[in-house]
This record gives C-alpha cells, sequence and structure tokens, in this order.
C-alpha cells in the first residue's frame, strides 16, 4: 500500500550528499506475501504455511530521495569513498554529484562508442583499489574498423573529478548484435580484486551454450584481462539470455545474477563456477526460437535451476542488490530486484544456502516508471536506484524508515 508524501526528512546516507540532495522524499510502504520456496510460490498464506525462515511482517516503509535528476536513461551507479556519485547515460555521458552537493558532466572521450537500442554505455564499477588507483572500469558498446563489439575498458579520474582518461580495455571481444540487442552488460568488482562481467546473447540462437563466444555468460577475469582460475577461456557461467545484474549476497561468497527472460521467466540465479543454466534457443535451425524454456534441462542436461522466475508474463529484469542492515528487520539480507515493465522492486527473502526464496514483497510500484539499476550505499541499509524513461530520469536514495 502506497503512503501519501510526508516531506519527512530521509535517513541521512553521508552528512554532504544528503544535504545537497532534493527535499522531495516520498514514503512508500510495500505488499508482502510469504510463499512457498518455489515457483508456484503465488499461494496466500491461507493455503500454506510459510517458511519458518520467513520474514515475520512486512517491508519497513521505504523513504526516497532524489540525488541526480535530468537524466537520459542512466544504465549504472556507483560511489566513490569521499561520496562523489557518478552515473553514465546509456547514449554516452558521464555525470557526477560532486561531494559539495554539486551535478556536472564528467569529461570523457567517447568518441568510438557505439550506442544502439540496449547498448551503448553501460556498466560501471569502481577498482576494489580505487582510493589509491583511481581506476574505473566500464562495459559499453565500441566502434570498430573490423565491425563492433562490446569492452571492458579501464580509466582514471584526477581527485578533483573533472575527467576520465581512459588507460586501456581489458576484454575486446564481446559480441553485439546489429541493432544493440541484447548488449548485457553489467560489471561486478570483487573484493578479491578480480571482475565478474555479465553479457547478453546478441539474440543468436547458437551463442548461450557456444563456448567460443563470450555472448550468453557471466565472464570472470582479472584486472589484466585474463581468465580468472576457476573460469576456463574466461567463461564462468553459461547458458544465460540477457544478464544485466550481479551482486554478491553480504556475509556470504555467494555470487547472484539476474537476466531478462522471453515473454517469461526472468531468473534470479545462484553462480556456481562452471554452471550452466539451461537456455539454448536454437530449437529451430538458424532461428533464434523464444519459445523455448529459460532453463530447459530436457535439452541442456544438468542445467541449473532459478532461485526464483517472474512467471508469465515477464517484468524485466535488469539489476539486483542485497538489503544489508539491522534497519530492514526480518527482511535484512533480503534480494532487492528491479523491474523495468513491472515498474517496481521485487524483495526476496532467502534460504541460507540460496538455492530458494521463502518470501516475496513488491515496493514502489508504479510511482517512478522504469527502474533499472541498484547499487547498495552507505551504513543506513540505503540503496541508490535509477530510473529508465528516457526523459527527466533519476538517481534515488532508498532507505527502510525505522519505528
Amino acid at each position: 500500500m502506497k503512503k501519501p508524501v510526508t516531506g519527512a526528512a530521509v535517513l541521512a546516507m553521508s552528512v554532504a550528499l544528503l544535504a545537497a540532495c532534493s527535499a522531495d522524499t516520498t514514503d512508500q510502504g510495500s505488499s508482502a506475501e510469504p510463499s512457498e520456496s518455489s515457483a508456484t510460490a503465488s499461494q496466500s498464506s491461507s493455503d500454506a504455511a510459510p517458511s519458518p525462515a520467513a520474514p515475520a511482517g512486512p517491508l519497513p516503509n521505504l523513504s526516497v530521495t532524489t540525488v541526480l535528476d535530468g537524466l537520459d536513461k542512466p544504465w549504472d551507479v556507483v560511489v566513490a569513498p569521499d561520496g562523489t556519485v557518478l552515473t553514465g547515460e546509456r547514449s554516452g555521458r558521464f555525470v557526477i554529484r560532486d561531494s559539495a552537493g554539486v551535478q556536472r558532466e564528467l569529461n570523457a572521450d567517447l568518441g568510438d562508442l557505439y550506442a544502439a537500442g540496449e547498448t551503448g554505455l553501460m556498466g560501471i564499477a569502481l577498482a576494489t583499489d580505487f582510493a589509491a588507483s583511481r581506476t574505473i572500469y566500464t562495459c559499453q558498446g565500441v566502434r570498430g574498423d573490423d565491425g563492433n563489439h562490446i569492452g571492458v575498458m579501464s580509466w582514471t579520474v584526477d581527485p578533483q573529478w573533472t575527467a576520465l582518461t581512459r588507460t586501456g580495455t581489458l576484454v575486446d571481444d564481446i559480441p553485439v548484435a546489429d541493432g544493440g540487442r541484447h548488449g548485457g552488460c553489467r560489471i561486478l568488482a570483487h573484493p578479491d580484486g578480480t571482475l565478474y562481467i555479465g553479457t547478453g546473447d546478441t539474440a543468436s540462437p547458437t551463442v548461450p551454450q557456444d563456448r567460443n563466444s563470450l555472448g550468453g555468460k557471466v565472464l570472470h577475469v582479472n584486472t589484466d584481462g585474463t581468465a580468472a582460475a576457476d573460469a576456463p577461456d574466461r567463461i564462468f557461467t553459461l547458458g544465460h539470455r540477457n544478464v544485466q545484474g550481479l551482486a554478491i549476497r553480504p556475509g556470504t561468497d555467494q555470487i547472484f545474477e539476474v537476466e531478462q527472460g522471453t515473454s517469461r521467466d526472468d531468473e534470479l540465479n545462484l553462480l556456481v563456477p562452471g554452471g550452466n543454466y539451461g537456455y539454448r534457443p536454437d530449437r529451430r535451425s538458424s532461428v533464434y526460437d523464444e519459445s523455448v524454456p529459460m532453463t530447459d534441462p530436457d535439452r541442456v542436461p544438468g542445467a541449473l535451476p532459478a532461485v526464483w522466475s517472474s512467471g508469465d508474463p515477464t517484468i524485466a529484469t535488469p539489476d539486483v542488490t542485497f538489503t544489508d542492515g539491522e534497519q530492514w528487520g526480518s527482511w535484512n539480507g533480503a534480494a532487492v530486484i528491479s523491474s523495468q515493465q513491472g515498474e517496481k522492486l521485487v524483495f526476496l527473502a532467502l534460504s541460507d544456502d540460496g538455492t530458494e526464496y521463502v518470501a516475496e514483497a513488491d515496493a514502489l510500484e508504479g510511482t517512478y516508471g522504469r527502474l533499472r539499476s541498484l547499487t547498495p550505499f552507505g551504513s543506513d541499509g540505503g540503496f541508490l536506484l535509477t530510473t529508465d524513461n528516457g526523459s527527466d530520469d533519476q538517481v534515488l536514495l532508498v532507505t527502510p524508515e525505522v519505528g
């Protein structure tokens, strides 16, 4: 249930940042439904008792504050140690809100950017040693003499946050479709210093299962672009459709991925090295056959099942993060999935081993339009959320209300 605008101050993510943010704060309620740990978990609690691990109550009310605005499809957002918020528009522009609260463009040479359809300037990640190296990674479409591709680039930014300077290319052979369909592309900077990279399948029938292609995969590479020890040929997992979200579950070493479904079954998956997640749209020769299941154990023996799927119809799920903080109450540690088509956030409480979900709740439904990127921030359990409407898009701060 939505509650009206209250004008109450949002929980502080930092004194400097919130002093500069808009005072437009919306207090949002949420709806929660305990559910069975299965794809048929739409039963009400009157039909089946909730799991003992299920949250005991509804989500906390959510406070939402504008951090940046006037944007055009901000694809990702990161926060530097000094409080600077950096986002990038898919069409090719970097925008920051500096530690003094000033919103401004960040200079960068994007002259070779390939921006078409779903592809452009996409994932952004700070190096784990950013405070010392000032290194930032991006995943973006690239125009080249031998054709277009998707690349993972490294950049450095000066201490005054005036310009990004490109310093190298880590990966330069992720395929991209003409027109940019299913380009991925999320970067997860792991605490161990390596990078996980989610890619799209270019809407090609054989790519998700093709070990000679980096499309439809989650890659795992070192910061020089070489394959990590658990990822032969850089491929950590395969059998994906369009991977746009990656996140580590707090307090564990579990890595989760979300990908967009066909006309049904967006998926949340728990990744295991070498895992095949069962998307194989080549049932008809040379045809990208989206009538196949998102996970097809009959045609992909050993395919790993999803932890959660949206069912029919799809809600379009571009990112995932996790709640982290006692302010979330019994929902602490839940996965949070953004939705473009469903225009909402989906909260999922997970079993301890991460293989099932035990409760589901929606929030912010229909309030801010299409929702894309999710980035955890601050000690108060908040996260940053980008909208994806193509007109006056925003970076929002979402925090749980206390008391």
